[in-house]
Formats: C-alpha cells, structure tokens, sequence
C-alpha cells in the first residue's frame, strides 16, 4: 500500500516540496506519495489530524505553522525542542513525534554544497523568528567563532540569543548593534519577501565573506547588495533539499543523493 506525506501551509501553491520527494522516492526506491495541502489559518491542527486519521504518514510543516506544529507534538527531537518549531512531522500510531530540519538542511548546504566551513567564523544571522529559531543551535554546533542575531526589535534578537547562550558564543541586538565584519550572513528575514534590504552597514562583509538568503528562485535586494559590496551569494534552494532531504531520513530510514535534485531545480 502506498504510503501518504505531505506538506502544509498558508499559501502553498508554490511549493516546491511535492517535486523534491517524489525525486528522492523515485531515486531510492520507495512507495510513496507526496502532496501540497493548504491548511487553513485557524485550522491547522484540524486538518493535520485529519490527515493522519486518513491514513498518513508524516507531513511536512511551512509558514506560519511551525509554532503550533511544535504544540501538536506529543514527543520532539532535542533540536526541535531548542528551536520552539517543528517544521517535519512523524505520526507513529496515536504519537506525533516532531523534527526540525531546517538547521541541518542550512549546514549542510553551507558546509558541503557551498564549500563553507563554519568553525572559527564570526556569523550574521538576520530575524529572530521561526526561521531563525530554526537554525541557531546547528549554526553554534558548528564552533563559530561567534554568533550575533540581529533583529528591527532589538529584545527579540537579546531574548533568542539568550535562549541559546549555553550552546555557544552568541549573542544579539538591533541593526545598531552590527559591528564589525562578518564572514557568513545569513537572511532569515521576510525582507527579501517584501523587495526589501534589511538596514546593514556597508562594511558587514569581510574579504571574501558569503551572504546568504533564506529566500530561493528570486534576485534579492540583500543578494544584490552583497554583490555590489564584494562579496559571494547563494540563495536557500539547497537548504530547500537538505532539509526536505532529513526529513525523508526520518521517515523511511534512507539518505537520498541531494545533489542531482538541487541541480534538476535549478536547471527548472
């Protein structure tokens, strides 16, 4: 019997999820298939339940469901508890068991796609919201040198950084706060959304620095200006697969090749 997964959010037209796992299923051999739901906005947990009771297996979660994604689970993993949000869901007989891949898929693209190691580095990391969350205790596993998250609400950048402080050397502040250069900045912001550029001093990349945009399929105005400022940039479709990549792990026990996946969207 074919297995059923799926990803949920609000809008989800646009997902590129369904395409990923059903590479990594024809890849790897497993019988499965994969769909993108909209959830409504005040019915999240609903429809996730009632998606389970219909026979599936696991689900994927997106924007702006991850909190309450993380409050459905009755068990998590300890980086989805860090995190605050669950982004992969695993139903287990009448247990949710809730990940969050979104870290291990940004570090794997960085450290492995991009060739950018990240021990000793001083990072950037712009929001302090879900996707941020995410990401911050992989981004200190790694021994950066230091970690500084900065935010337009200066308090919720301090209140995330201190959540984290035992894990590493972190810490956070409004964009008044940024000093110095940075070799990895990251954009975990809707900015990029909006056709916006965060307000960063000019001088925030070091020699040879990589700025990196959550954000995947469109020229940003952060991209653009760390371009113009010297610097390399890549956006988050690799992060996209690697994190689509563990969470296909947890469910079916196999590790896909993410690379001919990553070039096929690109080629797309």
């Amino acid at each position: 019997m074919t297995d059923t997964y799926a990803v949920f959010g609000n809008p989800i037209a646009h997902s590129k999820s369904p395409r990923i796992h059903a590479e990594f299923a024809r890849q790897t051999g497993q019988d499965m298939r994969y769909a993108a739901l909209l959830a409504p906005l005040e019915g999240f947990t609903e429809t996730v339940l009632a998606f389970r009771a219909g026979g599936g297996r696991g689900a994927n979660v997106t924007v702006p469901f991850k909190e309450a994604a993380w409050a459905l689970c009755g068990r998590r993993s300890a980086r989805a508890e860090l995190a605050g949000a669950v982004n992969t869901l695993k139903f287990d007989g009448e247990e949710i068991y809730g990940d969050n891949t979104d870290g291990a898929g940004l570090v794997r693209d960085l450290t492995a796609n991009l060739d950018v190691p990240l021990a000793g580095r001083r990072i950037l990391l712009m929001g302090a919201g879900g996707a941020a969350r995410g990401v911050v205790g992989p981004l200190l596993e790694q021994g950066p040198r230091a970690l500084f998250i900065v935010n337009r609400t200066a308090d919720k950048a301090m209140t995330l950084a201190a959540a984290f402080a035992g894990q590493g050397v972190v810490a956070g502040g409004g964009y008044d706060a940024v000093r110095g250069a940075y070799d990895v900045v990251i954009n975990a912001t809707a900015a990029s959304l909006a056709g916006e550029l965060p307000p960063l001093p000019e001088q925030v990349f070091a020699p040879g620095a990589l700025a990196y945009d959550m954000m995947y399929g469109r020229d940003t105005p952060f991209l653009a200006f760390a371009l113009a400022q010297g610097a390399r940039a890549a956006d988050g479709l690799g992060m996209l697969v690697e994190q689509a990549a563990e969470a296909f792990f947890l469910w079916r026990g196999v590790r896909p090749l993410t690379a001919p996946v990553i070039a096929l969207l690109r080629a797309a």
